[in-house]
């Protein structure tokens, strides 16, 4: 079926997330149609879910230039620049309205899940004519029928929120772990313990596992829900010797709502509000009562009221094994790609971090705590399969830190090369925030939901309001392997 013209048709946008709606938006000016396929109920529904967060970076580098265009003849407003937003602002002020304009709202299918991309005729053995070939990418939408979109070009940008890594050890599930998530014990990674998930936690006991941003969140979250639930008991688990690797910079640090972050999370351990459990590998979870469980369940208060808990955490540790009685775990412990529907797409993957080969050595957590990475386009995030690209956080794969505004400039580039433009394609250049202070031992501490996820400016006499200031990048050079001249991302 090569006979197919190719520039007729549209290029698929998988997510309608920050970057994918900036994706969709550099493919309008480039006189392209886009098809976005968004498998949540609205555009931006994984932000949404995490909307109660704040961002590390203010609106200045959240805000795509494609995207700007699109938005300023329908009369947006655009917010403050050195505002720190939360994930509902940056929904409510900026993705909803982009999605809503005119260009973008009919493009976009929401309950639209894609199961499978390959291309019109052929598996991904087949290679005679492969290049010229349209690609056939296959939906389940929410009523459960199955659709098949013949596209031009393929624009991964679906994220790594729906699969996050399991609580553990050697990146599988800890026994017992799919029971109790299926029992509603184990929380999304990012709860919105002050908010709508209140009442699971308050006057419980709660486990946080992990040692990246997520976990200080939620930790803070929880330390907040204490002052007023003094019932309420904080458990935190990490893999590592020592904590203070996530405590980052303090004010050292570039972005001040993440030394503030690491500051507040420090004074709370330090005051004893948080009982730190440090070299814990996770190895059972146990319900201690499954008849009396279910999804809907909100636990017991084994402090206040004498019940028992309903979950006990297993592990070990050097000193030997560790039991936890707690009501509910939060999984902070990173994202992992989902390549499940890319089986007959040729990919190109760094065998550790599972991003583009070129890409893995640069991201691999292993030797750049905070994510730190030249800018970057097409010819870097490039597969095997001509016109299909993998960006935003999930181009990062198993790397637990993205900049928004690296998406951005990824699908710009991306979408310059598939329209031709190679020149345009290979000029990469950002202004990022100059992110300052990293640690270096922290290994994947410095694990996030997506962009910058970062915590809320909470005192008017913080320095979370503080501007960011900027440094300008252009095509990368003189990279060594474990350590970068460019700046820190989230």
């Amino acid at each position: 079926m090569t006979d197919i013209t190719t520039g007729e048709l549209p290029v698929a946008v998988i997510g309608a997330g920050p970057v994918g709606l900036a994706a969709a938006a550099h493919v309008i000016a480039r006189d392209m149609e886009p098809l976005v396929l968004e498998a949540g109920a609205t555009p931006a529904a994984a932000v949404s879910v995490w909307g109660h967060i704040g961002l590390f970076s203010p609106w200045k580098y959240n805000i795509d230039q494609a995207a700007r265009a699109l938005l300023g003849p329908t009369g947006w407003v655009e917010p403050n620049g050195d505002h720190l937003p939360t994930g509902a602002e940056l929904v409510t002020e900026y993705l909803a309205p982009l999605a809503a304009t005119p260009q973008l709202s009919n493009a976009i299918r929401t309950q639209t899940r894609v199961i499978a991309i390959s291309r019109v005729g052929k598996d991904r053995t087949r290679t005679p004519g492969r290049g010229d070939t349209p690609f056939l990418v296959r939906t389940q939408n929410g009523r459960g029928e199955i659709l098949d979109h013949v596209v031009r070009a393929v624009i991964d940008t679906s994220g790594t929120w729906e699969t996050p890594n399991p609580l553990g050890q050697a990146g599988l599930s800890a026994l017992g772990e799919d029971e109790a998530r299926e029992a509603g014990l184990v929380s999304s990674p990012l709860p919105d313990v002050l908010g709508r998930d209140r009442a699971q936690f308050a006057g419980r006991h709660t486990l946080v596992v992990g040692a990246g941003h997520s976990a200080a969140n939620t930790l803070l979250a929880l330390g907040e829900l204490r002052e007023a639930e003094p019932t309420t008991r904080i458990s935190w688990a990490i893999r590592g010797t020592d904590p203070a690797g996530v405590y980052g910079g303090g004010d050292q640090d570039g972005l001040p709502a993440r030394g503030t972050l690491g500051t507040r999370l420090r004074n709370l351990v330090e005051a004893g509000r948080i009982e730190v459990h440090t070299s814990v590998t996770i190895t059972r979870l146990g319900i201690t009562d499954p008849s009396a469980t279910s999804a809907t369940s909100v636990g017991h208060d084994d402090t206040a009221s004498g019940t028992a808990s309903e979950l006990i955490v297993t592990g070990t540790t050097p000193d030997g094994s560790v039991s936890l009685d707690v009501d509910r775990v939060v999984p902070a412990t990173g994202f992992r790609p989902d390549l499940s529907f890319l089986r007959e797409i040729r990919l190109d993957l760094d065998p550790i971090v599972e991003a583009p080969t070129g890409l893995g050595p640069l991201i691999d957590p292993e030797y750049h705590s905070c994510g730190t990475v030249a800018p970057h386009g097409a010819r870097l995030l490039a597969h095997p399969e001509k016109d299909f690209y993998i960006a935003g956080m999930k181009s990062y794969g198993r790397a637990p830190t993205f900049l928004m505004a690296t998406g951005y400039e990824q699908v710009r580039s991306i979408v310059a090369a598939i329209a031709g433009d190679q020149e345009a394609a290979d000029k990469v250049e950002l202004v990022l925030p100059e992110t300052g202070v990293c640690s270096a031992d922290i290994g994947s501490s410095c694990e996030s939901t997506s962009a910058e996820v970062g915590v809320e400016a909470a005192e008017s006499d913080s320095c979370c309001d503080s501007p960011a200031q900027p440094v300008t990048l252009g095509i990368p050079s003189g990279l060594e392997h474990g350590r970068s001249t460019t700046v820190a991302t989230d």
